[in-house]
């Protein structure tokens, strides 16, 4: 037999497949093998603990890691995060009951104020129409006094001295009645002169009087509460 037959030989003894092999990538195979082997007898550890196959296991711990959502796609909440959303729902009750108290009150004092605005534009407009009406009151029993006295002196056999009497009586009813109601007499005579209350008629020479005092009243003048009604007619001294 020749050498070349002899190495075909010794090469198919080798390998089942009777290719030859060299040593480094044996080696490297057996190491690969190795390692499959311990990883399946891991895997088979982990699915023996816990029940299941190693990826089945990996997939349950996956899906309990993920909360499950809510009916409206929101996440659930938890049982203590309802006490927060009671609280705010009291508060949002409590703020509108108070809101619409306050808004009634509102509504009640406008009325009151309009009311009032009402009634005070009524005594207002009584006021203005019936200022005098107390004042016209007093008056009435003067009139009835000159009636009087007229009807008195248009008689026959009237008494003049009685007549007299009676009209002194009614002026002094007069000057009481417009006394009572704040009117003021102005009778000068003899005063210096006073341009806010006095309108001179002429100037009259006098030995007797001061330049620029009143010497005689022609017409009374009259104030109202302080406030001139008519100023008095009156002749000045020069």
């Amino acid at each position: 037999m020749t050498d070349e037959e002899h190495g075909r030989e010794d090469g198919a003894a080798g390998t089942p497949g009777g290719e030859a092999v060299a040593p480094g990538v044996a080696e490297a195979a057996g190491d690969e093998a190795a390692g499959r082997e311990a990883g399946g007898e891991r895997d088979e550890t982990a699915a023996g603990e816990t029940g299941m196959p190693g990826d089945e296991a990996a997939s349950a711990g996956g899906e309990a890691a993920v909360p499950e959502a809510g009916a409206d796609g929101a996440p659930p909440r938890s049982e203590s995060s309802g006490a927060p959303l009671e609280d705010v729902e009291k508060e949002l009750s409590e703020a509108r009951r108070l809101a619409q108290e306050n808004l009634d009150r509102a509504l009640r004092v406008q009325a009151e104020l309009e009311n009032v605005r009402r009634r005070a534009e009524r005594d207002l407009a009584h006021a203005h129409r019936f200022a005098l009406e107390s004042f016209v009151s007093e008056l009435l029993p003067v009139r009835d006094s000159l009636e009087l006295g007229l009807a008195a002196s248009a008689g026959e056999g009237a008494d003049a001295a009685g007549i007299a009497e009676g009209v002194e009586l009614t002026l002094r009813m007069l000057e009481q009645a417009m006394d009572k109601f704040g009117v003021e007499t102005l009778d000068p005579a003899g005063d210096p002169f006073d341009p806010r209350f006095h309108q001179a008629m002429t100037m009259q020479e006098s030995d007797t009087a001061e330049s620029g005092t009143v010497l005689t009243v022609v017409q009374k003048g009259y104030l109202l509460n302080d406030r001139l009604v008519r100023p008095a007619m009156v002749i000045v001294a020069e």
